[in-house]
């Protein structure tokens, strides 16, 4: 058995907000933003609002939370690691991180040889 390593990962303060979150909004989602309004947010969603697109990928899941990410991001992000985290500010304009006083944020770290080769396998 392979030990796999994760794409996409949270710390606990972002899964202390996904909880949050999902108190008053029910299950969650993300997609990670590609840029224009809110730079490279993790955008993150009711279950259902946001419609992915045939390609989109799924990278795991942070607190039982999917997240996906374009094609297009993936090919920049695809050696590395997202670290979603959470800091105090606001949200994205259309992310229910808005209105809380903090926000999702992407940090990331390159995967080391071993773990490049133990990477999660992708679900698109």
């Amino acid at each position: 058995m392979t030990d796999f390593v994760d794409r996409v990962v949270a710390t606990p303060a972002a899964l202390d907000l996904i909880h949050d979150i999902e108190a008053r909004h029910g299950k969650v989602m993300f997609h990670q933003s590609g840029g224009c309004c809110d730079g490279s947010s993790p955008m993150c969603y009711p279950v259902g609002d946001f419609i992915l697109g045939d390609r989109d990928i799924k990278m795991g899941e942070i607190g039982g939370a999917p997240f996906y990410m374009s094609p297009a991001q993936f090919e920049y992000w695809q050696h590395t690691q997202l670290i979603i985290d959470a800091i105090p500010g606001r949200g994205g304009m259309f992310s229910l991180d808005n209105g809380t006083e903090r926000r999702f944020l992407t940090r990331s770290r390159v995967f080391t040889g071993d773990e490049h080769a133990r990477r999660m396998p992708l679900h698109e």
